[in-house]
């Protein structure tokens, strides 16, 4: 139950305080829907993941930023738009969590409790050639070119 309350809480506050701007349900879904993020919440809790356009959340999740890296997925419409709020849906969750989101920036936002402020994780925006579990160590790596050779090999057919 705390690791489903855990993942709510990082995967579905994709939905930000430099140049911050409150998203409406509409604006979140724009801005978040079918993209990769990173986050990393306020106790620690780190990863990656995405929001489908259907609701569904797929993702990595690092409780406390310890132990193992588990792989998250949420079913269609854990995340819901309602006129005027975001939340989420999820068996087991005896209440229904809602979301504040603020854009800070171009590729980043805040996703935050309603009515817990303090409650808030941090989404960047990633490029989609990483790879989910690297980003969820921590180590975000990129896809490189291998290396010339120094020297090339000649082949040459046999005199025989």
């Amino acid at each position: 139950m705390f690791l489903r309350g855990a993942a709510i809480m990082a995967l579905v506050g994709l939905i930000a305080p430099a140049t911050a701007e409150e998203l409406k349900p509409d604006e979140a879904r724009r801005f978040v829907a079918g993209k990769l993020f990173s986050y990393t919440c306020f106790e620690g809790t780190t990863g990656a993941g995405r929001i489908h356009a259907d609701g569904s959340v797929a993702g990595t999740i690092q409780i406390g930023g310890q132990g193992p890296v588990r792989h998250v997925t949420l079913p269609s419409n854990t995340i819901r738009l309602n006129p005027d709020s975001i939340c989420a849906s999820v068996r087991g969750v005896p209440f229904q969590p809602c979301f504040n989101l603020v854009k800070t920036d171009a590729k980043s936002f805040r996703g935050s409790l309603s009515g817990f402020g303090f409650a808030y994780c941090d989404f960047v925006r990633l490029n989609p050639r990483l790879t989910v579990a690297s980003v969820a160590r921590g180590k975000p790596r990129r896809v490189r070119a291998p290396r010339p050779l120094h020297s090339a090999v000649v082949l040459r057919p046999s005199q025989d």
